[in-house]
């Protein structure tokens, strides 16, 4: 896969700081909360974190997908005691096919006293879990290179007018005898970025990659 492939929207929502929506279907209460997990370790975690803040529901079913949209190598589902095949699986096939990589959703069910019936759940369950994703904000995962830059002060300024067409950041500068820079851009921009930046500065630009991974807004 391309680094250019590999730019996706992820949840700007955090673990900490869930998107949560409610669902009020015949008396239950379904509360679908939805979180960045890049990993499925860091799904389970999220997971965990709920069901501890949301012990007093009847059940908290989840799903998690932590790759790129429609990647099925890091899933995972569960009924939390629902009948089989409910509430995992339908949720988890929602997130499979939202366009949206490296999320994890919980929904967390309050029963009212009314019985759904297991196509009334199935439906449920997908249904919070599509209003949760239908306003939750997005960012962007961009696989991002930093590079040092050391080049001449009387090419500084043609520096900074590169930055923008190569999304790139500076994240540090200092100033000796020559100005010394610490930059951020995405992978897909390196080698284009380099060749610009040796042709601005005469091929006297002094430049070599670091490492690094960022997510960027969308």
């Amino acid at each position: 896969m391309t680094p250019a492939a590999m730019r996706f929207p992820i949840p700007a929502a955090s673990a900490e700081q869930p998107y949560c929506t409610e669902l009020v279907v015949r008396r239950s209460r379904f509360m679908a909360q939805c979180a960045h997990t890049p990993d499925a370790g860091s799904a389970k975690a999220f997971i965990e974190a709920t069901g501890r803040c949301r012990n007093d529901a009847d059940h908290n079913c989840w799903a998690y997908a932590a790759g790129a949209p429609g990647d099925t190598a890091h899933i995972g589902s569960s009924d939390d005691g629902e009948p089989h095949g409910t509430a995992g699986r339908p949720m988890l096939s929602v997130l499979l096919h939202c366009g949206i990589g490296e999320l994890c959703v919980v929904v967390s069910r309050w029963f009212g006293g009314v019985k759904l019936g297991t196509g009334g759940l199935v439906r449920t369950y997908q249904d919070a879990v599509r209003e949760n994703l239908a306003n939750l904000a997005l960012a962007e995962r961009i696989p991002s290179q930093q590079v040092a830059v050391t080049l001449k002060y009387a090419h500084l300024a043609g520096m900074h007018r590169l930055l923008p067409l190569w999304e790139a950041r500076i994240m540090e500068q200092s100033c000796e005898d020559a100005a010394k820079l610490r930059i951020e851009l995405p992978q897909a921009h390196v080698q284009n970025f380099e060749q610009a930046l040796a042709n601005m500065s005469n091929g006297t630009a002094i430049f070599h990659r670091t490492g690094g991974e960022v997510y960027g807004k969308i």
